[in-house]
């Protein structure tokens, strides 16, 4: 078997070309220029050379000829193609933009992570210690990145880089670090919520206190029953806060270590002395969250007062489309302030609630805002009697109605603030869980109070269960529908078809 010289350069240079794409391959997946790569490049690059000039007659005898000339426009087209597409993936990575085409926004950062990534007045390092990328956490971050120039990420092998791993006290493979200066949070999970809540805690000086009162059969922390509070707990110390419990009737005054006061659904009437430590806490510049149900009496009627606000004595009801149910006003219209300023197009429900409205709006120095409104159609009910209760012109409140107002009061250098809401229930864990909008108003209006006003917005999306529920008989029918109607019409289609051609 006879093989020319000719062949065995053309072969050198089929050769060398694959060396040299291979080469840029290497050199694209490992981001380093190391002695393989570039001997691979270099061996390569001196094959396809040399191929050139042994065979620079034949090359250029065809391209010389109507063929070569056919092969020169096509590689120029070629050359110009790739040129197009390098250019449009050069500007696509300069000027980064995504679509999500999913109905809640699953795969967008929610306003609140883009506030406090948008804010960080320090420099975050995140580091994940693996052998191989965690592809979630790497995407999460890239959008991070996207928003501020103060967030770094990085992969580092703890085997490879022990001496990295040493520095953070790396236990187990696989740990993420977030860390500022000295600072160091170790969050378990790598999704959007785990890891803003750790750039929360690296990233703040102090942990501010909620208070939460007990004593008067309010709702507790620590239920987890549908109407208990242990949802709104855990996520106030996710977002960095610390929560406890005060009982007003065995101290003289509310804590002074108390950022906010929580009173969430008493059922039992506060005692005087009660009322008149929450004034006093306020007075001095404190913050409280009042949230009082309909058909109680929380003995605090002088407080709100003289904050402008009245808590009527009435249960508010709905019409047709203005509520989730009777009892039940849905909230699409919000009053002009911080706290609401991001729930616009949300719905917000409120289980049996009574209207707070403001008075006096210009006096004594406090400055109430009615930050929630029902609906056309609703009414203040103030005897609630019988199956069907309707609206009574002259004895029941007209609707729309407040439900809801936040007021600020100047008192030297220092700032008290109040919000009152006419119904604790709308934060409880199960009308949280249902509806997303409702976790959303009750941490804005703590964020307003402590004075936090970059943790307001709503909170990340989780997705819609689409489940296709159907009966017994619905079922029965879709299974006929399936198995025999649909096979046999298709069949049937075709034996028609055969029927005309034949």
């Amino acid at each position: 078997m006879n093989i020319n010289r000719q062949e065995i350069t053309k072969f050198a240079g089929i050769v060398g070309a694959a060396m040299v794409i291979a080469g840029f391959i290497l050199y694209s997946r490992e981001q380093a220029w190391d002695w393989k790569i570039i001997t691979v490049l270099a061996v390569g690059g001196a094959l396809l050379l040399a191929s050139i000039v042994l065979n620079f007659r034949s090359i250029l005898e065809f391209f010389q000829g109507r063929q070569g000339k056919l092969g020169a426009n096509t590689v120029a087209l070629s050359v110009a193609v790739l040129a197009i597409i390098g250019a449009l993936n050069f500007l696509g990575y300069r000027h980064h933009k995504r679509f999500d085409l999913t109905t809640e926004g699953l795969y967008t950062l929610s306003d609140q992570s883009k506030k406090i990534v948008g804010n960080l007045q320090k420099d975050v390092k995140v580091i994940k210690f693996d052998k191989s990328e965690d592809q979630q956490l790497a995407d999460l971050m890239a959008e991070f990145k996207y928003v501020s120039k103060r967030i770094s990420y990085e992969r580092v092998d703890p085997y490879q880089k022990p001496e990295i791993a040493r520095q953070y006290a790396v236990q187990t493979l696989g740990e993420t670090v977030i860390a500022v200066g000295d600072r160091i949070e170790r969050p378990k999970q790598t999704d959007e919520q785990a890891v803003i809540n750790a750039i929360l805690k690296v990233t703040r000086d102090k942990l501010k206190r909620v208070c939460f009162s007990e004593g008067h059969d309010e709702k507790s922390i620590t239920d987890t029953e549908n109407s208990g509070y242990a949802m709104v707990d855990g996520q106030l110390k996710n977002e960095n806060y610390e929560t406890k419990t005060v009982n007003l009737a065995t101290s003289s005054q509310v804590p002074s270590e108390c950022d906010v006061l929580v009173v969430a659904g008493p059922k039992k009437s506060l005692v005087a002395e009660e009322a008149a430590s929450i004034g006093k806490y306020l007075d001095e510049g404190g913050k409280a969250f009042l949230l009082l149900d309909p058909n109680t009496s929380p003995n605090l009627g002088d407080v709100l007062k003289s904050w402008n606000i009245k808590l009527d004595d009435d249960t508010v009801l709905c019409g047709p489309r203005t509520g989730l149910n009777k009892v039940t006003p849905v909230v699409i219209n919000y009053g002009d302030h911080p706290i609401t300023k991001d729930l616009k197009r949300a719905q917000t429900f409120y289980l049996e609630a009574r209207s707070v409205k403001t008075e006096n709006s210009s006096g004594g120095g406090v400055s109430p805002t009615e930050i929630l409104k029902t609906l056309d159609g609703t009414w203040g009910e103030t005897e609630l009697k019988g199956q069907d209760p309707q609206y009574d012109e002259g004895k029941d409140i007209q609707g729309p109605l407040s439900i809801g107002v936040a007021a600020s009061k100047k008192n030297g250098d220092k700032e008290a603030r109040l919000v009152v809401i006419g119904d604790s229930e709308f934060a409880a864990n199960g009308p949280v869980r249902l509806f997303g909008a409702n976790g959303s108003m009750f941490f804005n209006s703590v964020n307003w109070l402590s004075q936090d006003e970059d943790l307001i917005s709503i909170r990340p999306k989780s997705a819609t269960n689409r489940s296709l529920i159907m009966t017994e008989a619905q079922q029965t029918t879709f299974k006929w529908l399936a198995i025999m109607f649909m096979p046999l019409a298709a069949v049937g289609a075709g034996a028609y078809i055969w029927w005309k051609r034949r």
